[in-house]
């Protein structure tokens, strides 16, 4: 098995040495090839921000249902209080501190998905990806989706500690 190894790796350096020469002798082509190398990477970041963006909805749906469940058993505990059902109280006390442990995770996570996102936007931008449209549009439309983002989880985070 070794030989066969050997043998791929000198066809693959053989393979790279003519592309070489090849793209050396015709310029033309090497600018065709890293544009289309470049339109290939702009159609898999586009893909990349839609996933990233389903991704960052499920996690702000999950961090919804989250605070609601929290509010919830906020108020269970305040009944139990109420009633004298301490022992009942602390047992729900335990289970919100569970809620918002898991609250603090899914915050992570979608501050992971939001560099990520970022990341992606500053690269597509970089390439680019979109020539035909006005300068501000891109900037716009991903300032504007940020500011929503960030007044929604404002607000969830001022009902999750209030």
């Amino acid at each position: 098995m070794a030989g066969s190894g050997n043998w791929l790796d000198q066809l693959e350096a053989r393979l790279e040495q003519t592309l070489e020469s090849f793209l050396q002798a015709n310029p033309q082509q090497d600018s065709l090839l890293a544009e289309q190398e470049a339109r290939e990477r702009q159609q898999q970041l586009r893909r990349d921000r839609v996933t990233l963006k389903a991704e960052a909805e499920l996690q702000r749906q999950g961090l919804l249902r989250l605070a609601e469940d929290i509010r919830c058993w906020q108020q269970r505990v305040d009944r139990a209080r109420g009633a004298g059902a301490l022992d009942l109280a602390e047992r729900a006390d335990a289970h919100i501190a569970t809620l918002m442990e898991q609250g603090r995770a899914r915050w992570q996570t979608l501050d992971e998905l939001g560099e990520r996102f970022a990341a992606v936007e500053q690269e597509l931008q970089t390439l680019g990806a979109n020539p035909n449209s006005r300068p501000s549009g891109p900037n716009l439309e991903a300032d504007w989706a940020a500011f929503e983002t960030q007044q929604e989880l404002d607000a969830l985070r001022r009902k999750v500690q209030g």
